[in-house]
């Protein structure tokens, strides 16, 4: 029963990724129809990184109450209507609308299974997992490129990503008995006796504001990447928009491919020579979209920063009960996709302004400098917190 719990919650993954680069892709051939700048589409990543740090800030809660199949199988559906929502969308306020529910759909269900994921299985599963937000994240704009190809319309990929949402919330609800059977043997077995922890005790404990802060830059990269990287091909190396749209998954394909191989190395190297493998790949990989070289150069820096994103996320988190302790990892968890989220809110509508302002070729500069900052706050958590068994749980 545990390998099936173990599915379905590889199921979730792939359904947390898949509307994630939506926006990014389909966005160069969306805004015009909308009569609004390019830059607007920060707008609606802010509105839903908003209502994900919320949901977030909540999960310790809502977890602790309705266990974390249920808090799953809630938030697919609400990201499936949100996705149909955007796609019968005729004005630019109802795309700001719909991001909300959008949002919420997305912070506590995040948490919720990183802390399922982290209490009660090995760092192998963890970076596979991460992997099938991967494929999700990757299929994501295939599908929009083929939408835009062969039909011209975006409206139809969005259409698509929001059945395969719906599926598998039916997916979910009938695996939630399978919940119960989980490794400790009870849905709720995730959350601790004691009370959900205040912010400010959540903020007392040493280490937790510099992996915030960390969680802050790593998402700011990822998604910055995700929602410019086609507007960078399209703009500064005059690719196509329906192209640029299908090139800019390689940035995803990467971070898949990536996690794939990391469940590998996970069994030689622990979390947090993980990360610092990750963080090394990265930098080369922005080094080859700035260095002056040609297209191909410029697409395989969008695959080695993909691939060197690649274990960062997965392997903070599964640190964190190492870290910070088990009893105390549901509520700090939560804050770190609350972190993670506000650069989601912050970062990819201030590089929007930024290139309306200087030019859309600072793209890998803004990601270079992010990078750094975050290198400095996990080299902080390391030691401040040091822990003896880090990235070793089972």
């Amino acid at each position: 029963m545990v390998h099936l719990l173990l599915a379905v919650i590889y199921l979730s993954f792939i359904s947390l990724g898949l509307p994630d680069s939506l926006l990014g892709s389909a966005w160069p051939s969306m805004y015009q129809g909308f009569h609004v700048p390019l830059s607007y589409s920060g707008i609606i990543f802010f509105i839903i990184s908003a209502g994900t740090v919320v949901s977030s800030l909540q999960s310790d809660r809502l977890t602790r109450k309705l266990g974390a199949g249920k808090v799953t199988a809630i938030s697919v559906a609400m990201t499936a209507l949100a996705l149909f929502g955007f796609l019968i969308s005729t004005e630019f306020w109802q795309l700001g609308l719909w991001a909300i529910p959008y949002g919420l759909g997305a912070g506590s269900v995040d948490a919720a299974l990183n802390n399922y994921v982290a209490l009660h299985f090995a760092s192998r599963h963890m970076s596979w997992l991460h992997c099938m937000w991967g494929v999700g994240a990757s299929v994501g704009p295939y599908i929009m490129g083929f939408a835009l190809t062969s039909f011209q319309s975006w409206n139809l990929g969005y259409r698509i990503i929001s059945i395969l949402q719906l599926i598998l919330t039916v997916i979910i609800l009938f695996s939630l008995p399978l919940w119960k059977s989980s490794p400790s043997g009870s849905e709720n077995d995730t959350a601790s006796s004691s009370k959900p922890l205040s912010l400010k005790q959540i903020l007392a404990v040493p280490g937790v504001k510099a992996v915030m802060i960390s969680f802050f830059c790593y998402c700011a990269i990822e998604q910055t990447a995700g929602l410019w990287a086609s507007s960078y091909l399209v703009i500064q190396k005059n690719i196509a928009p329906d192209v640029a749209a299908t090139l800019a998954s390689l940035f995803f394909i990467g971070i898949t491919i990536g996690r794939a191989l990391g469940g590998f190395l996970t069994f030689k190297l622990n979390d947090t020579q993980m990360i610092r493998l990750g963080q090394v790949l990265t930098l080369c990989g922005l080094v080859l979209i700035i260095l002056p070289l040609n297209d191909a150069a410029t697409l395989a820096g969008l695959v080695l920063t993909g691939l060197g994103c690649a274990p960062i996320y997965p392997s903070i988190i599964h640190s964190t009960p190492a870290h910070f302790g088990a009893e105390r990892s549901q509520a700090i968890i939560g804050v770190e996709m609350a972190s993670a989220y506000i650069g989601n809110c912050v970062m990819p509508p201030l590089f929007g302004w930024l290139q309306s302002k200087l030019s859309i070729a600072l793209f890998p500069w803004f990601l270079l400098v992010i990078l750094v900052v975050m290198v400095c706050m996990l080299e902080l958590v390391e030691r401040k917190t040091r822990p003896e068994a880090a990235g070793q749980m089972a």
